[in-house]
C-alpha cells in the first residue's frame, strides 16, 4: 500500500504517518523546511503518545520522551539516525524510488528505508518542533505484539546493512549508529536480565549496602536523564513519577520482547506483522506546537 501511495504522489517530497497517528498545525512545514538543504534525504518528526489514560500507554509516553526521541536528538547531532518513523516522517520521492521504495523483506521498513538512503551518503534529520501522537497499545497483549514486531524488525534491518557496520565511508553510521543497535540494543539488552538477577543474588549474599547504594546511584542518573528529556521536550514531566515502576515492571517486558525476538531470528522463523487493536482515543492536550528554530 506505502508503495502504490509513492508511485501516485506527484510531488518531490513524501510526508507519512500512521492511520493511528495526528499532526500538530505546523508539523508538515516544519519536516519540508529541511528539504531546502540538498543534501538531506528525510527527516524524521517527533512522536509522542497520544493516549495516556491508562498505565501501560504512561509508561509508553515515558519511553517514547526519554528513549526514542532523546536518542534522536544525539544522533542528529552525528548525523547518525537510523530510523524515520512511519508515524511522522518525510523523505525525498527520487531517493525513495532510487533504493527500491518500503522494502518488504523486513517488518521495520522505516528503519530499513532510513539506512539504505543514509548509505547513499544524504543526511537525516531530526526536527522536534515536527510533533505527531501516536496510538499506543492498552494492553500488555498488544504491547508485546508490537515491540516483538519492531525488534525483530530492526535486526532484520541492522543484518541486512550490515556491509556498512565498522566501515569508516559511511561515517558516525557505521562506525557508531549500527554497532550501537547490536551493543546496546541486542547485546546489553540480551545480558540486562542477567545482570538484574545477579543485583538480586547479591543482595542475599551480604552485600546489600553496596548494591543499594550502586543501584540508587544509578536510578538518580537515569532520573537526572530522564528530566533532561522532559526539558528538552518542554512537556509535562507528570510521568517522571512513573520511573522506578517503568523499571520493575515495563523493563521486564522489553527483556521478554528482546529474547523471543533473538529466539526467532536463530531459528530463522518468518514473522507476521499481527493486528493491534485501535482504539482511537489520541487526545491533544498539551501546548502549542514548538516554534520553528531560526536558520
Amino acid at each position: 500500500a506505502l508503495n502504490h501511495a509513492i508511485r501516485e504522489a506527484k510531488h518531490p517530497i513524501l510526508v507519512a504517518l500512521d492511520a493511528d497517528t495526528i499532526f500538530r498545525a505546523g508539523t508538515i512545514a516544519a519536516l519540508v523546511r529541511h528539504f531546502h538543504d540538498p543534501r538531506v534525504g528525510a527527516v524524521s518528526g517527533n512522536a509522542r503518545v497520544g493516549n495516556r489514560g491508562k498505565l501501560i500507554s504512561r509508561f509508553q509516553s515515558l519511553e517514547y520522551v526519554c528513549g526514542f526521541n532523546l536518542d534522536r536528538r544525539a544522533l542528529d547531532l552525528l548525523n547518525a539516525i537510523t530510523v524515520v518513523p512511519g508515524a511522522v516522517g518525510a523523505w525525498r520521492k527520487d531517493l525513495v524510488n532510487r533504493v527500491g521504495g518500503f522494502a518488504e523483506d523486513t517488518l521495520a521498513e522505516d528503519t530499513d528505508l532510513t539506512l539504505a538512503i543514509r548509505r547513499l551518503g544524504y543526511e537525516i534529520r531530526y526536527e522536534e518542533s515536527a510533533i505527531a501522537l501516536t496510538e499506543a497499545p492498552e494492553t500488555t497483549k498488544d504491547l508485546a505484539k508490537q515491540r516483538f514486531r519492531w525488534a525483530f524488525g530492526t535486526l532484520q534491518a541492522a543484518w541486512k546493512h550490515r556491509a556498512a557496520t565498522f566501515r569508516p565511508k559511511y561515517g558516525y553510521l557505521g562506525m557508531l549508529a549500527l554497532p550501537s543497535i547490536w551493543i546496546f540494543q541486542v547485546l546489553l539488552a540480551a545480558l540486562s536480565p542477567f545482570a538484574e538477577l545477579a543485583m538480586f543474588v547479591a543482595l542475599f549474599a551480604g552485600n546489600a549496602p553496596t548494591v543499594l547504594a550502586y543501584y540508587l546511584g544509578l536510578f538518580v542518573l537515569e532520573f537526572l536523564t530522564a528530566s533532561l528529556a522532559y526539558g528538552l521536550e518542554r512537556a509535562k514531566p507528570g510521568d517522571l513519577a512513573l520511573l522506578f515502576l517503568q523499571r520493575i515492571y515495563y523493563r521486564q517486558l522489553m527483556y521478554y520482547v528482546l529474547a523471543k525476538s533473538l529466539l526467532f531470528a536463530m531459528r530463522g522463523r518468518l514473522v507476521g506483522w499481527g493486528k493491534l487493536e485501535r482504539r482511537a482515543t489520541v487526545q491533544d492536550v498539551a501546548a502549542p506546537p514548538l516554534p520553528h528554530p531560526a536558520h
